[in-house]
């Protein structure tokens, strides 16, 4: 890894998102197939926080992303990816008003949530993991702003949640940690909690 070359790389990407605001990034599986309930869930998410004024940012690959970008796309704001360049993924959706494409995962984080409101993870793997990791840690650390973290799927994320408590019991994190997020059963209750947010 060239620093010179991250450094350019951030400086580059926060030149050209500076200049949208009202941003969400939405997180989640790049293997999700477009007949999975979740990429309905995905896009019709996007597609009504597009129309309430909202951009959209992803990773700009296919799955959630993909699904997240076409409803943005297809509604009244814009749809951004910050799209990775990967040996054998990923190539960037078609769905997108705006991309830029990073050759380091650690600045693509970094502007994925560096701009935005509020961040939606959706069910995912690694990738989908680490950045959920990188932003509560960030968050817990106050080394950015407290913004809505949502979880979207219960039965999905409970794994998780049951190890944060465990976390919790031996004293490695704080109960009001856990706080940080929020983890809801639909789309409304998302759309509900970033309008909540964006009244304080």
């Amino acid at each position: 890894m060239n620093i010179v070359d991250v450094g350019l790389e951030m400086a580059e990407a926060q030149q050209r998102l500076s200049a949208y605001k009202n941003n969400i990034t939405i997180f989640g599986s790049a293997r999700v197939k477009r007949t999975d309930p979740l990429f309905q869930e995905a896009y019709q998410l996007a597609k009504e926080l597009s129309d309430e004024g909202y951009n959209i940012l992803t990773g700009a690959g296919p799955g959630i992303m993909k699904a997240a970008n076409k409803g943005a796309y297809e509604g009244k704001s814009k749809s951004i990816g910050l799209n990775i360049e990967l040996p054998h993924e990923q190539s960037a959706n078609p769905y997108l008003d705006e991309c830029l494409t990073f050759e380091h995962f650690f600045s693509r984080k970094v502007m994925l949530v560096k701009h935005a409101k509020a961040c939606v993870y959706f069910p995912g793997g690694y990738g989908t993991a680490d950045e959920l990791m990188e932003v509560l840690t960030l968050v817990q650390t106050q080394k950015m702003p407290r913004v809505p973290l949502i979880l979207y799927g219960l039965e999905y994320w409970k794994p998780l949640l049951f190890w944060f408590s465990k976390l919790a019991e031996d004293s490695y994190i704080d109960l009001q940690d856990i706080a940080l997020m929020r983890v809801v059963d639909s789309t409304d209750e998302i759309i509900e909690i970033i309008k909540e947010s964006a009244c304080h």
